[in-house]
């Protein structure tokens, strides 16, 4: 009996999950069903040129998976692109990746908290309840580490 598939980490969910050819005189010559997986190691690989290491790393996976993973991926878009078939984004063996939580600090207490992300900025302090609250210092986010293009580092493209 094979093992059990691991889950790929998806750091980016795709705005769409449909594309087809435009030439409309066209019959209908079919689609190809990419995996979630597979278009993550295309989005990491070529449109964001990392490293297969770091990718595979990025997606909890090892970099022979993500290299298999990216082949088939290569192979499908190819056949649609050369046989005019659509692409379908669909399925696979993944989860979406959870960005850890936003950390905030108390001036008076020192207090260090976790809030998660989309709950918006904490009013006061849990523990003391001071308004005089800051982000902790080790994370500041991409936005504020004064480094490269608007302050990004690190990985790529993880917004």
């Amino acid at each position: 009996m094979p093992r059990p598939r691991r889950h790929r980490q998806i750091w980016s969910s795709f705005d769409y999950d449909y594309w087809r050819p435009c030439a409309t005189c066209l019959e209908d010559r079919g689609e190809v069903v990419l995996k979630m997986e597979e278009m993550e190691s295309i989005r990491l690989k070529d449109h964001l040129g990392m490293d297969q290491r770091e990718a595979a790393e990025l997606m909890n996976i090892s970099q022979p998976t993500f290299h298999r993973i990216l082949a088939e991926a290569r192979k499908k878009i190819g056949c649609a692109l050369v046989c005019g078939k659509a692409i379908r984004i669909h399925g696979g063996t993944y989860e979406m990746a959870v960005p850890p939580g936003r950390k905030f600090r108390c001036y008076d207490c020192q207090h260090v908290w976790e809030v998660a992300h989309g709950t918006g900025r904490p009013l006061n302090c849990p523990n003391c309840g001071s308004v005089k609250i800051r982000r902790a210092e080790d994370d500041r986010g991409y936005d504020r580490s004064g480094s490269g293009a608007h302050g990004r580092q690190g990985m790529h493209g993880m917004q």
